[in-house]
């Protein structure tokens, strides 16, 4: 018996990466999940009655993005869970920063997750009540949307700007049975992650965020999946308006050697 038996549920960003393993651990959970992504995954293939689905769309079009989700009411009856992934990389110090390269990160990070967020909740709010809840809805944001990074500038604020607005979602929702939380992960190792420490000279910085995490190490999409699991489940009734960390220990604070001078 799966944590998310007769569930249906939404994940965007969907073909790589965290979204992609949400997707995969939501279905080993028993939900019917759709996809998101403005790509295919590489081996998608319709499964029939294996619980997957998938729609290519672009969270910033709001036409697409409310047509699925009536779409995957019409289909299914409802939408219990929401997960928000879809993100793209940016940034830079901001005199360096173009005004469209800013506008491309925020379109895609922030404005994307209102759109998704909006049409979760314009269906939600239909919606009968099951165990007392109309449905969860996950946003993905990131440990650098809660403190600041060197060179972080667009990505940063619209990262902060995702767990700001998932909290207010949880506050104006949640007597009518919507729970909303957010997800601030460390450094995943992600085809998106992997594309940024590409560029040369990047290898020793890399080294260092690796070190930063105390538990040595990037994390996996998986360990997120696990944490998305948790708030889209009926075990997580009372979490919302939360910005859990799932981070190895990065935002822990701060390691200056001490360890190794003491030897433990």
């Amino acid at each position: 018996m799966g944590r998310l038996d007769g569930m249906v549920a939404v994940v965007t960003g969907a073909a790589s990466g965290i979204g992609a393993a949400c997707a995969e651990r939501f279905r080993g959970e028993g939900a019917r999940v759709v996809g998101l992504d403005v790509t295919e995954p590489a081996h998608h293939q319709d499964t029939g009655d294996s619980g997957a689905e998938f729609s290519r769309v672009d969270v910033c079009d709001e036409h697409a993005v409310a047509s699925v989700f009536d779409a995957v009411v019409a289909s299914h009856g409802r939408v219990d869970a929401v997960v928000h992934a879809a993100g793209v990389a940016g940034g830079g110090p901001v005199h360096l920063v173009e005004a469209s390269e800013w506008q491309r990160v925020i379109d895609v990070n922030l404005t994307g997750t209102f759109v998704v967020t909006k049409h979760a909740v314009r269906v939600m709010l239909d919606q009968e009540l099951v165990e007392g809840e109309r449905g969860s809805i996950v946003t993905v944001a990131s440990v650098e949307g809660i403190e600041g990074t060197e060179g972080g500038s667009s990505y940063n604020a619209s990262k902060g700007g995702v767990v700001l607005l998932t909290k207010n979602v949880a506050i104006d929702y949640g007597h009518r049975g919507i729970r909303a939380n957010a997800i601030c992960p460390g450094f995943i190792r992600t085809p998106m992650l992997e594309g940024v420490f590409e560029m040369p000279g990047m290898e020793h910085v890399l080294d260092d965020i690796v070190r930063s995490h105390k538990l040595g190490r990037l994390g996996r999409p998986e360990e997120i999946a696990a944490a998305a699991l948790f708030l889209a489940s009926r075990d997580a009734s009372f979490v919302t308006g939360h910005a859990l960390v799932v981070d190895g220990g990065y935002t822990a604070g701060r390691s200056h050697g001490v360890a190794d001078l003491l030897g433990y």
